[in-house]
């Protein structure tokens, strides 16, 4: 039986894994999802990982990086080689080496990273950028999950996996660091009113509570590149406040 192409699988029906059910809908996608855990609406329900595969020709990994590989052990016995899977991971070297170890050239897998979520969704935010690591196992497989984002309304960035890790380490585990330390010292928690310069860093703080708070672990710890990137950070901040102290003449740099 042909697969369907009109048909989005998604394994985890989360809040990203919903939100993107939605997402696809809103773009002639159907959406059909398993989740052992988390309800699915009937009219989106498949019965079971097997009956998801017989289903859709394009299969997302919506679940935490951690479970990642224990969800491909369960899907992997029923694929072919007509279908790709891909993931939506926030890191991308540990996902890679997962569906690597997995699925090798027997079946098309690709990384990939939505730079968006269900906030970012429900706001109507554009423009939604993925980005899609190529694969030299399945070289066509960067062309159809660029094809599937696009259709989904998305701009599509590649990136060498190491490359995407190594700016996510420096940007994105980085906001989310500072975020957790003014969490941790409850800065401007409470206050009436803050400054300009604080509205921007409330939003990462807002981010980390609400729309990604449950990624500050994996962002974290299963990014290769984030402790060094942490380190860089603490090792910086403590330079400045030793030359606070030491009352030298500090400015910002112009851009």
């Amino acid at each position: 039986m042909p697969l369907d192409t009109d048909t989005l699988a998604i394994v985890g029906y989360g809040r990203f894994g919903s939100a993107l059910a939605e997402l696809a809908r809103s773009a002639g996608i159907r959406p059909i999802a398993f989740d052992t855990t988390a309800p699915v609406p009937e009219t989106r329900r498949a019965a079971s990982l097997a009956d998801l595969a017989q289903r859709a020709e394009s299969i997302l990994l919506a679940v935490p990086v951690p479970a990642i590989p224990a969800a491909l052990r369960d899907l992997a016995p029923h694929l072919t080689p007509r279908h790709l899977v891909l993931d939506a991971g926030s890191v991308k070297l540990a996902p890679i080496a997962a569906m690597r170890a997995a699925l090798g050239t027997r079946v098309p897998w690709i990384g990939t990273h939505p730079l968006f979520g269900p906030i970012s969704l429900a706001r109507a935010e554009r423009p939604l950028r993925v980005v899609v690591c190529p694969n030299d196992q399945h070289p066509a497989a960067c062309a159809r999950a660029r094809a599937l984002y696009e259709r989904l309304g998305c701009e599509v960035i590649e990136q060498d996996a190491d490359a995407h890790d190594r700016l996510m380490a420096e940007t994105h585990a980085l906001a989310f660091f500072i975020a957790k330390g003014l969490i941790e010292t409850r800065a401007g928690e409470g206050a009436a009113f803050v400054p300009p310069s604080f509205h921007a860093m409330r939003a990462a703080v807002d981010a980390v509570r609400g729309d990604a708070g449950h990624l500050f672990s994996v962002i974290q710890r299963d990014n290769p590149h984030a402790a060094a990137a942490r380190r860089s950070l603490i090792d910086a901040l403590e330079r400045i406040d030793r030359d606070l102290a030491g009352h030298a003449a500090l400015d910002i740099p112009a851009p």
